[in-house]
């Protein structure tokens, strides 16, 4: 997505309420970076389907994985493009009126060339770098993939060429005659949290010896 296709497309025009639309690249990167899942959309049998997965960006490229089985993944290595879409959930704009009343919130819909990562070297850096996305840290603490898991997942790589976001925020927007009802209106900050590890109870180890690792011990101090 160069500087000169930043202007919205008829694809990714926000119509609804334009002004909460943003087409700069730094922030639909920031929205896609802080989404923890994304959701890709296909057309599977004639009938449209949605997947909720993983993605990680890195540049220009959102990087998707899933099962070698997986029909809408397959569905769109077929067709070539893909339709992916993100929501960051930020709480609740509360109007005086049901009809002002909406949620705070930050999404991104882009649409680009779709390509299986087939290469095995290439696919193998691409998962552990979705490892460190997801956990930055964790890549190097775990036990690497295999060749044989490497070959039961698919990673699919979308360009960004058309995006844009739309974000939710602030005061609520009552209409002028509701202003003086005895109703309260505002905002309620919704937030996610990660709260105290859980150890797994499987494994020769016995529980507590050994300790939390330095990426969720990050994870934690970061909130």
């Amino acid at each position: 997505m160069t500087q000169q296709e930043q202007a919205p497309s008829e694809r990714t025009r926000v119509r609804r309420l334009p002004g909460k639309a943003r087409y700069d690249e730094p922030t639909i990167h920031q929205i896609l970076d802080e989404a923890r899942l994304c959701h890709v959309a296909g057309i599977v049998g004639g009938s449209a389907m949605a997947l909720p997965t993983l993605h990680a960006r890195e540049g220009n490229i959102v990087y998707l994985h899933g099962s070698q089985s997986n029909a809408v993944m397959k569905s769109v290595v077929l067709a070539g493009e893909a339709y992916v879409t993100v929501t960051l959930y930020d709480g609740l704009r509360l109007a005086r009126s049901a009809f002002e009343s909406s949620i705070a919130y930050r999404s991104v819909a882009l649409f680009g060339p779709a390509n299986e990562v087939t290469d095995f070297n290439e696919k193998s850096r691409v998962l552990e770098m979705f490892v460190d996305a997801i956990l930055p840290g964790r890549a190097s603490e775990v036990r690497p993939m295999n060749e044989r898991e490497v070959n039961l997942t698919m990673v699919v790589a979308v360009e960004i060429a058309e995006a844009s976001a739309k974000i939710s925020a602030g005061p609520t927007e009552d209409f002028p005659e509701d202003l003086d009802l005895p109703i309260w209106s505002g905002t309620v900050p919704a937030e996610l949290r990660f709260t105290t590890p859980i150890e797994s109870q499987n494994g020769a180890m016995l529980t507590g010896e050994i300790p939390v690792p330095p990426s969720v011990r990050q994870l934690l101090d970061e909130q």
